[in-house]
């Protein structure tokens, strides 16, 4: 299995002075699900971030280290070049057009790739075969609906764009346990029947470790351990960490 996306050893600043990421390293092969583990203030959302090279719009920029999608060096692409070639993000935040009906939120995601009516009535069927509650909704201003409806429209959103990986920022954030697995559920039954690619940024280690099948952990902006999220879900280390025991984690163990 080949590698999609390939970090290696990048650092990263904002404003040229505020240092965010020293030595962060992680490896998505072509259809695995990879959890990006931290605390907050860890450096996840600046790493995905430098995944789709948006850290430009936030004043930040790599200083070093290298990230490659799909043999593209990231760096020299926009991040409407990387949607079209296949890497496609979902932000922090549920982000929606909210004076938008959900319907008109999921074609905009389409529009990128100059997708012709079938085509983009074929992806809307998908998108609510994925998400059934998006059809009852899909007239309806996004403002108007819930929190979990609106994180499932913003991915809806994303597969409009028909990705070969999809990097989500904590798409857990803010919602409630039995909408977190519906999503999880619905992205794990993407990767396995359609081969989708996923790098997912979670402070909720649990639901990370339970879909993922590797994760990365990185603490103050740096790779600190890697492996299958199998093996990570029995590490004592991390659970103590998540649940505010500790402020690090044991590298006994080589990182992957």
């Amino acid at each position: 299995m080949s590698n999609l996306l390939e970090i290696d050893a990048i650092h990263a600043s904002y404003s040229e002075t505020i240092k965010a990421l020293s030595g962060v390293s992680i490896r998505v092969r072509d259809g695995e699900i990879v959890a990006l583990l931290g605390s907050n203030g860890a450096g996840k959302s600046t790493t995905l971030k430098a995944v789709s090279n948006l850290l430009p719009a936030e004043r930040g920029q790599v200083k070093s280290g290298s990230i490659v999608f799909d043999g593209r060096d990231v760096q020299r692409h926009s991040p409407a070049e990387l949607v079209r070639a296949g890497l496609v993000q979902v932000l922090e935040g549920r982000h929606c057009f909210k004076s938008l009906s959900v319907e008109e939120n999921l074609v905009s995601g389409a529009l990128g790739r100059g997708s012709g009516r079938a085509d983009i009535a074929r992806d809307l069927d998908h998108v609510y075969a994925t998400f059934p509650r998006l059809r009852d909704k899909r007239h309806t201003s996004a403002g108007l609906i819930s929190g979990g409806e609106q994180q499932m429209t913003a991915i809806g959103r994303a597969l409009m764009s028909r990705p070969r990986l999809l990097v989500l920022d904590e798409p857990s954030m803010g919602l409630a346990p039995m909408v977190i697995q519906d999503i999880f559920r619905a992205l794990k039954k993407l990767n396995r029947d359609n081969g989708l690619s996923l790098l997912v940024a979670e402070q909720n280690s649990t639901v990370a470790l339970q879909f993922a099948d590797v994760a990365t952990v990185i603490e103050n902006g740096r790779t600190v351990l890697s492996g299958p999220a199998a093996e990570l879900r029995d590490r004592a280390d991390i659970k103590a960490f998540y649940l505010g025991e500790s402020g690090s984690f044991s590298t006994d163990r080589p990182a992957a």
